[in-house]
């Protein structure tokens, strides 16, 4: 079977194993594959192809950078991109910091010569701000006619055409796009088949995106050349429940899939807390590959043996090494955990070569010998050749005799086993991802923390055989009395929030004092040193100190589980959240743990599921009570009227006066929380309007709202100045609520107004029932902007029932599946924004305030066409 390119193989795969497919799961859903089988896949491609030729700035050989989120279309595309005469590239996910994602697409825009960039709806709003790539949906390609058709005349590539290129991180500097070519792939394939034999009935499985190497060369490409069925399943769905990655195996018969350190110990500690065994069958579980950090041995051999209770063979999981540009894994040790329990390894070795690459490790000196440790280098057909559009990396990288330089220190011991011992620069690699410690360290600084001395922070990565794996540890000098327990919490508590936003990592900080956190000569504090101090022990008394101060703070403020119910709770937060070191109790405000949405609805699940409720916990429930002690206590009350409360916690602590945010017309809160992780120094408020819960009234007049949102504030904070913000509806409500406080004599220090000034009266009359739904829906991602505009005409004289019931129809299944959006939960959602609406069709903005700020915010598309 020899192939001198992808498209080749994938031709082969349709010609010669027609009945095998490609199973993708939705987001949120791990029950309603979509199943394509190859030939499918192929017909797909062409289709697409001839829409890319459309273009009217399309070239052959374009890059086409590929921003998609869910398998199926990414593996598509990637293949319409190849049919086309294009390379297509797979898109990294952008920041969520505005700056660091506008930045980051300009350089893609000038790296890729300004490539065609194909997107989806839902992703489009992540292109907002910049003017570097022109991004165009499959949505709006699919509802075109192309003006051309497949060009069979297109000359075929050969194996030394680039036919990938696969994005590096950029968490440590600007992204580079490593060339993969057809033939450097095909040998990859080749070499991966032949270190464990497979059977030809089972099935590859990937849970990781399409811009990992790994999911598209290992899984995708793999699967086509073995002949095997392949599943895809987002990460989300595994990590957060990674018992449901075994039932996937035992479902879909897999033979080989991966799984990092990181998610190893999830699942061991998932199995071991089973109250009963499983029925699954995992003798299908040939090939665990674990790479992308060190490999903890000790944790590696007990989910071994684990498995091995459920069928698998004991020798299921193979650590290994691998880059981008050696087509992922290169290097993999087959013999584990036999061989490494034997030579004591700590960390697991990653064994031998397979076919299609060599390593040396060398010195300045040249080749070093057996157990010596060097630099890692290797070579071989597998390696890249270059960096796209980059020549001077690419120089560097190599060595004078044409050695890709892999950047780690390494020794191969006396059975040419590779033992990898770090990295030569300071990156960190946390859960397989890369970052920069300068990076963190900077975003530190910058939040100008009250508890942290400035310029006196430290960042790196340290993986610890007592936590199974690798950590992001903060060194600071501590600005507050070392006796001051509350300050040192608060502290802590900033820092973990700052670093989770950059990395979704939650860290370890660590307090030292001046005597130890000293700079050179030149004004510089060496992270290598400090890590190293940091591995040998040197700071073990200062971590017991801050656990004593923790440990006080506990006695003197933890709150412990005062029945069953909350104990139980605690246990599945801290479980959920991945939080053992006794920081959260039946207290602690979830939002302080930098909890992400998609967490929050996975917990949310775990609840219901511990709880063996009959019928699901509204995500309000969850945001209104984020204590463990106050959700008890509303699941309690639940079958009763409840007294409506205004106020959403985001945001507990912090010294500085709190942030009071007002909801838009949708009368919702969720739009504020990314908002609210960028002001760690402060607490944050929102007010959710009234109606949500069972047996709440609508808002029927403005007076009622300002002054019941008015009282809150004053119950909450009684004395200013005050600082507001309303989204566009709430920006009126914001306005009058400031009115208030000024009339009776308080300081307003801050009126924020984003995307609509009070004067809303227009907009609010272009609404009916039917647009406050529409609206709704596009608002929540469960259809497209396009579709919102597109129905309301079609939608205007239907009654409200045949309205809802249409809208659920087109409703994204999947959105639906992450907010956990009931079909009664969705109409009241609509109720509640059309009752806001219909109390201000006759609002006129009247009086003044000091001051008031308006941002800028790019409005609807329905609102804009109306101006």
């Amino acid at each position: 079977m020899r192939f001198q390119n992808l498209q080749q193989l994938l031709e082969w795969s349709v010609e010669n194993v027609s009945n095998r497919k490609i199973v993708t799961y939705p987001l949120g859903d791990t029950q309603s594959p979509t199943v394509l089988i190859y030939p499918a896949i192929l017909h797909e491609a062409r289709q697409k192809c001839a829409l890319l030729r459309s273009l009217d700035n399309f070239h052959t050989g374009n890059v086409v950078l590929l921003h998609l989120s869910d398998h199926l279309n990414g593996i598509i595309w990637f293949w319409a991109s190849l049919y086309a005469g294009c390379i297509p590239a797979m898109s990294t996910p952008f920041s969520n910091n505005s700056g660091h994602r506008i930045l980051h697409i300009e350089h893609l825009s000038k790296m890729l010569k300004d490539p065609l960039c194909i997107t989806s709806e839902r992703s489009l709003d992540q292109f907002s701000g910049q003017e570097f790539l022109r991004p165009i949906t499959v949505e709006s390609l699919e509802k075109t006619n192309p003006r051309s058709v497949l060009d069979d005349t297109l000359e075929a590539p050969s194996p030394e055409n680039t036919a990938l290129l696969m994005l590096t991180s950029g968490s440590t500097g600007n992204a580079k796009a490593v060339c993969l070519s057809h033939g450097q792939i095909l040998v990859a394939l080749a070499g991966k088949f032949s270190v464990i034999q497979l059977p030809n009935d089972g099935s590859f499985f990937n849970w990781i995106a399409l811009d990992h190497v790994a999911s598209i060369v290992e899984i995708h490409l793999q699967a086509l050349f073995v002949g095997v069925d392949q599943i895809h399943v987002h990460a989300a769905d595994i990590i957060t429940n990674p018992v449901e990655f075994l039932h996937l195996i035992d479902q879909h018969r897999v033979s080989r899939t991966f799984a990092p350190n990181f998610f190893l110990s999830r699942l061991r500690k998932s199995l071991e807390k089973m109250d009963a065994p499983a029925n699954w069958d995992l003798s299908c579980l040939r090939y665990l590959a674990s790479g992308g950090e060190a490999n903890v041995t000790e944790t590696c051999a007990a989910v071994s043996s684990l498995l091995t209770k459920y069928g698998a063979p004991e020798r299921t999981i193979v650590p290994g090494f691998g880059m981008t540009e050696t087509c992922a894994g290169s290097i993999f040790n087959t013999n584990f955990p036999t061989y490494d329990i034997v030579n004591d390894f700590e960390f697991a070795s990653v064994g031998h070569c397979m076919p299609g690459v060599e390593m040396r490790v060398t010195s300045d000196k040249g080749s070093l010998g057996v157990n010596e440790v060097g630099d890692l280098e290797v070579t071989g057909p597998v390696v890249f050749k270059e960096y796209f559009n980059n020549e001077p990396t690419t120089a560097e990288a190599f060595t004078k005799d044409g050695w890709f330089r892999t950047g780690d220190r390494a020794l191969i011991d006396s059975s040419g086993h590779l033992i990898l011992m770090g990295r030569k620069k300071d990156t960190l690699i946390v859960n397989g991802v890369k970052y920069n410690p300068e990076e963190i360290e900077s975003a530190i600084e910058d939040a100008r923390i009250p508890g942290v001395t400035s310029s006196f922070t430290v960042c790196f990565s340290s993986l610890r055989s007592s936590i199974q794996t690798e950590k992001i540890y903060v060194i600071f000098l501590p600005a507050y009395d070392s006796q001051n327990t509350t300050a040192h919490l608060d502290t802590l508590n900033a820092i973990i929030t700052i670093v989770m936003m950059q990395t979704g990592a939650r860290p370890e900080p660590l307090p030292l004092d001046g005597n130890v956190l000293q700079k050179s000569t030149l004004g510089k504090i060496s992270r290598t040193k400090i890590k190293q101090a940091f591995e040998r022990g040197d700071y073990a008394v200062y971590e017991e100190l801050s656990k004593e101060r923790m440990s006080l703070h506990k006695t003197l403020h933890n709150q412990k589980p005062r029945n069953q119910t909350e104990e139980l709770l605690l246990g599945v937060f801290s479980n959920a959240l991945q939080i053992e070191d006794g920081s959260f109790d039946v207290t602690t405000p979830i939002f302080t743990t930098g909890i992400t949405s998609i967490e929050l609805i996975s917990l949310k699940r775990n609840i219901e599921e511990h709880l063996d409720l009959t019928s699901p916990i509204p995500i309000i429930t969850l945001m209104t009570n984020p204590t463990i002690r106050s959700l008890v206590t509303a699941l309690e009350k639940s079958s009763t009227k409840q007294e409506y409360e205004p106020v959403v916690t985001i945001q507990p602590h912090g010294t500085k006066n709190p942030l009071w945010l007002v909801h838009p017309g949708v009368g919702e809160v969720l739009v504020f929380l990314n908002l609210a992780k960028y002001f760690p120094d402060r607490p944050i408020y929102a007010f959710r309007a009234r109606g949500f819960s069972k047996n709440e009234s609508y808002f029927t007049d403005i007076n009622d709202a300002i002054y019941t949102y008015h009282a809150a504030i004053k119950r909450r904070q009684p004395q200013g100045p005050y600082l507001l913000a309303g989204y566009s509806y709430g920006s009126m409500l914001a306005f009058e609520i400031s009115k208030i406080l000024e009339s009776n004599g308080d300081e307003v220090g801050f009126l924020g107004v984003f995307n609509l000034p009070p004067h809303i009266k227009s907009r609010m009359r272009q609404l009916n029932w039917v647009e406050c739904i529409l609206h709704l829906s596009y608002f929540l991602e469960l259809i497209t902007e396009a579709q919102s505009q597109d129905l309301a005409a079609e939608f205007y004289l239907l009654p409200r029932e045949e309205v809802f019931a249409n809208i659920l129809t087109r409703a994204d299944t999947r959105r639906l599946a992450e907010l956990s959006l009931t079909p009664i939960a969705l109409i009241n959602w609509a109720n509640v924004a059309y009752a806001l609406q219909s109390m201000a069709v006759n609002y006129e903005p009247s009086g003044s305030v000091a001051k008031m700020d308006v941002f800028y915010c790019t409005p609807l598309a329905v609102v804009a066409a109306k101006i």
